[in-house]
């Protein structure tokens, strides 16, 4: 589904990404974490059209998607979240919501289904006529997913979903998360540092550190990998 081939992202003399390739088979959840300036956002940015890149090209579907903006790949079936929630903070969790699904659909679809649909999935029934920003960050991230949930993308890019969550929440979060793969069929690709949860969550993973690639294959086997011990978890570091 996504085939990123030699991906660099230079700015000035610094190298965020170095020559980065990996590719994402339909239906998986594929991981990417690193030590904090890996290039992990960044990679995610380029991917998304947030940023052009220096060198390197992305496929998604077959299509050569490199350079476009950020709306042409969410129409192509691309979305992404943040780690820091990005919402309308002023308007209701259901006008939320209706911003992804009117973007999403241009009038291809029942946009008040979708929007019903979706904010059921995610769990804010009942809060739908909550300003969003009376949220707390829990609710937040669930309205930011449920807003890319509500564009019908095929691929979803979430940049540390659970980042400052309670463990309950994170449990929610991760069970979320497979719905999102297996109910919806999205195929998800997830930046997350807590590895307990990482583990659990992805089939496979890349590592990254310093803008470089230095793993990728299985999550359950990184602990045996000694580039990844040295670099990022460390000798102590406990599957």
């Amino acid at each position: 589904m996504l085939r990123v081939n030699n991906l660099s992202k230079y700015f000035g003399n610094l190298c965020a990404l170095d020559a980065v390739s990996f590719e994402v088979k339909e239906g998986e959840i594929f991981g990417i974490a690193g030590p904090n300036g890996s290039g992990k956002t960044t990679l995610f940015n380029v991917i998304s059209g947030a940023l052009a890149p220096s060198a390197g090209e992305v496929f998604f579907n077959g299509s050569n998607i490199t350079g476009m903006k950020p709306h042409e790949v969410c129409h192509r079936g691309l979305a992404r979240t943040f780690q820091i929630p990005v919402v309308f903070s002023s308007m209701t969790v259901r006008d939320n919501i209706k911003i992804g699904a009117c973007f999403g659909s241009r009038g291809r679809e029942d946009e008040e289904k979708n929007i019903n649909e979706v904010i059921s999935f995610v769990g804010l029934q009942g809060k739908e006529n909550t300003i969003t920003k009376n949220l707390d960050l829990f609710g937040k991230k669930s309205v930011m997913i449920g807003a890319a949930l509500a564009t019908r993308p095929r691929l979803l890019l979430l940049d540390e979903p659970i980042a400052g969550l309670t463990p309950v929440e994170v449990e929610k979060s991760v069970d979320l998360f497979h719905k999102i793969n297996s109910d919806l069929g999205i195929t998800i690709i997830i930046i997350e540092h807590l590895m307990k949860v990482f583990v659990k969550i992805c089939g496979r993973c890349m590592i990254l550190d310093y803008g470089e690639g230095i793993y990728l294959g299985s999550a359950k086997e990184i602990h045996k990998d000694k580039a990844v011990c040295e670099s990022y978890l460390g000798d102590g570091y406990n599957a």
